[in-house]
């Protein structure tokens, strides 16, 4: 480029020397010769000009490039200064690293001692806890083997307290000792040892029971919990009430101590959990959010049998697993023992949910709940805005729920009976509710669940006849959904199309 701007700059000078040329040849009447000298002049002082002209020119781009070298150095000079004191301050930290270091040894050997003798008064603990743990299953055999032989010593003496003996021709019937006795003195030696105790209670009310329960008299209620303010159906509560031969209604306050201290509480568990999982089969077949809360009480999971039956009932219907949530109550899940701990585990290990109701107090850990797999926490309405003293417990009530919800569990108020509360509850930002003001328990009637156990066993003993069977499935869905619907179990079309 600069080549060709210097070829075009004489180009022009020529072109304007010859043109003065030319000018002083045709209108000022001077020969050739004199107009070339006059031309060649005018060349000579355009080329000097234009020569001077660019010696200017470089002189002040030197001057300026001179002028920026200066400033560079300077800058250089001040970064090169700034470099070595941050040397120097380096060099001072790392001195100061190194003497540190020198002290290290020194202070780790002064504080060896102290880890050794605590790490040996662990040692001890632990050998005494399994000691204590070795004495403690000592004892319950123990415990065990004399409940045994008192049962056997009680069979053996039942024939010399009768009052009227047999004839002789008649052969005396040996008094039969059932295998649910057992089971009930199992119960109470390992209900004892882990703080369960239950009193006993008169004979004429555990017949009652026993005698509901082998006539397959146990009804089972449902209870809505609804979202808010959407009221919306999430969950249902399975409740479980026993129906004596006049009709009477046995409500769990009446019968669930006497068959915890009977050792039917078990059975009564098993009952409910059964037709819980019939009827979620169903209803997961309409909507996949749905589930179904049954209280289990903690002397189904101290009794090896009916431990075991739950583990297998649960591995059999796996399908249900996200379905069933297992609700125990506050002081159960504080008071676990070793045992209901590994029932516990063990059944989160197939999938299943847990929730705990009868909440006292808020002094509770969200992390240490979604560790042992609990996703619900019921807490009665009243303690959440009625509390005297919020700062007495952990949680304030108001950050409750956002603070569970962070490690995925969900709040639920229970026992709600008015709007004003519905209201007061939504400043809380609690997301389920549940109580009379939403629907009271309501029974499914027998004749849906007959439905359900029909078509269930009529599959076993057909199996040829599968294909016909979604035709059959499909009615029987629609006949326990309509038994349901009656009952006001299921939330009924609102005349906008939505569902209350």
């Amino acid at each position: 480029m600069v080549r060709i701007g210097a070829i075009f700059v004489a180009a022009c000078m020529v072109l304007i020397a010859v043109s003065i040329g030319i000018v002083l040849f045709a209108a000022f009447g001077l020969n050739g010769p004199e107009a070339t000298i006059v031309a060649i002049g005018a060349l000579t002082a355009l080329a000097l000009y234009d020569a001077v002209a660019k010696q200017i020119r470089s002189r002040s781009l030197i001057s300026d490039q001179i002028s920026n070298l200066s400033r560079g150095t300077a800058d250089l000079a001040w970064q090169v200064g700034d470099l070595t004191r941050n040397m120097t301050e380096f060099s001072k930290r790392m001195a100061a690293v190194e003497r540190k270091v020198d002290h290290a040894p020194d202070e780790m050997r002064s504080v060896i001692p102290s880890f050794t003798a605590e790490i040996g008064e662990l040692g001890t603990i632990v050998k005494q806890l399994a000691e204590a743990v070795a004495a403690h299953e000592m004892m319950i055999a123990e415990q065990r083997a004399m409940t045994a032989e008192q049962l056997q010593m009680q069979t053996q003496a039942a024939p010399v307290s009768a009052p009227a003996p047999a004839p002789a021709s008649a052969p005396q019937a040996a008094p039969r000792v059932e295998s649910g006795e057992v089971v009930e003195a199992e119960t109470k030696v390992v209900a004892k040892s882990n703080g369960y105790v239950a009193p006993v209670y008169p004979e004429p009310m555990v017949a009652t029971i026993r005698s509901i329960l082998e006539a397959n008299h146990a009804d089972l209620y449902l209870q809505p919990i609804v979202t808010l303010p959407q009221r919306k159906v999430r969950y249902y509560e399975a409740l479980t009430r026993l129906r004596s031969e006049d009709g009477t209604l046995l409500l769990p306050a009446d019968f669930l101590k006497t068959a915890e201290s009977a050792g039917l509480i078990a059975k009564i568990d098993h009952l409910a959990l059964s037709r819980a999982a019939q009827l979620a089969r169903r209803l997961l077949q309409k909507n996949r959010d749905i589930g179904i809360i049954c209280n289990i009480s903690p002397y189904t999971l101290l009794n090896t049998e009916s431990r075991e039956q739950l583990r297998q009932f649960i591995d059999a219907n796996q399908e249900l697993a996200s379905a069933l949530v297992l609700e125990f109550p506050q002081s159960t899940w504080r008071s676990m023992g070793e045992i209901e701990q590994a029932c516990i585990l063990a059944l989160r290990a197939l999938g299943v949910r847990f929730s705990m109701d009868h909440v006292q107090d808020l002094h509770m850990e969200p992390r240490e709940l979604a560790d042992r797999g609990i996703r619900l926490v019921k807490v009665p309405a009243k303690l959440l805005l009625e509390l005297a003293d919020p700062r007495a417990f952990d949680i304030h009530p108001a950050d409750l729920s956002d603070l569970l919800a962070r490690f995925g569990v969900s709040l639920i108020a229970e026992r709600v009976e008015s709007e004003t509360t519905v209201i007061d509850l939504l400043e809380y930002e609690v997301r389920f509710g549940q109580g009379f003001l939403f629907a009271p328990p309501r029974p499914v009637r027998a004749e849906a669940l007959a439905d359900v156990t029909e078509e269930k066993a009529t599959a076993a003993r057909e199996p040829a006849k599968r294909p016909a069977q979604p035709a059959a499935a499909q009615s029987a869905i629609a006949n326990v959904v309509e038994e349901i619907r009656r009952t006001s179990i299921l939330p009924q079309p609102l005349p906008d199309g939505s569902r209350a």
